[in-house]
């Protein structure tokens, strides 16, 4: 024989006793047991406090009626979403190193010193996993070791593989000193991904260094153009973005917006 007792509903009291001990979290799914308890659980009464506690700049006391109208648990709900898209993690980029050339050309007003094209995958990658690539054995030389400064152009493009696309990352002049133990450092401001205008700042630099060393053939000393690098710079923190984040900002340029 079973006994069948009805189910009583929790005073009101009782519910909004035990609301107070309760999470948002929590208190957000009790409110979808049922239409009373929506109403207990979603009150002003619980949701004012947590809702100053964790988003205080969402609470208007000077507005008036034009923002009081917006329950607190709903003013909760908009700050709890902001708040994780600010730390949400971007997705994967489309683009990887494997689909990119780097050419790079290095000249004076008299000659060219040095054209590199290298595929990404040829690059000597960063141990700490940062968008600064190494391109070594560039095997320019200066027929003398007398220190000479000169005046310089530098161009750097990223060609998507096929000559799908081209982005320039650098296009810039300045002086290098050729001698041994020397460092040319060139930085240019990169462009706003499309979705601003010009006028927005991107905060990161393309970011090129010159290494230059000594060598002696037949008794004749020889400066030696030993190593270059690329990256990508923020200025924010004055550091290396990520090989990612590198490629994310690229794939802006480079890869065509679905429609």
């Amino acid at each position: 024989m079973s006994l069948n007792f009805p189910i009583k509903t929790p005073p009101w009291e009782v519910l909004a006793l035990v609301a107070h001990y309760l999470d948002p979290k929590t208190l957000a799914i009790a409110s979808c047991v049922c239409k009373y308890w929506f109403i207990s659980m979603s009150s002003d009464y619980l949701w004012k406090p947590i809702c100053n506690t964790h988003f205080p700049n969402l609470h208007f006391t000077d507005l008036g009626e034009q923002v009081h109208h917006v329950p607190y648990h709903r003013l909760y709900a908009i700050g709890h979403t902001a708040a994780k898209r600010r730390v949400r993690t971007p997705c994967k980029p489309k683009l990887s190193l494997n689909n990119l050339i780097f050419i790079i050309n290095i000249r004076t007003k008299s000659s060219n010193i040095v054209t590199i094209a290298k595929p990404g995958e040829e690059l000597i990658f960063d141990p700490n996993g940062v968008f600064k690539f190494d391109v070594d054995n560039v095997n320019y030389e200066c027929s003398s070791m007398v220190a000479v400064l000169e005046d310089v152009k530098i161009t750097w493009n990223v060609v998507l593989s096929g000559w799908k696309g081209v982005f320039t990352m650098m296009d810039c002049e300045g002086k290098v000193s050729f001698s041994p133990g020397a460092e040319g450092w060139f930085s240019e401001e990169l462009p706003s991904p499309g979705c601003c205008s010009g006028a927005v700042a991107s905060g990161v630099v393309a970011d090129l260094k010159l290494g230059f060393c000594s060598r002696r053939e037949s008794g004749v000393g020889k400066v030696k153009v030993d190593k270059v690098s690329v990256g990508i710079l923020s200025i924010v923190n004055w550091r290396y973005v990520s090989v990612d984040d590198g490629l994310r900002y690229l794939q802006h340029f480079l890869v065509p917006c679905d429609d």
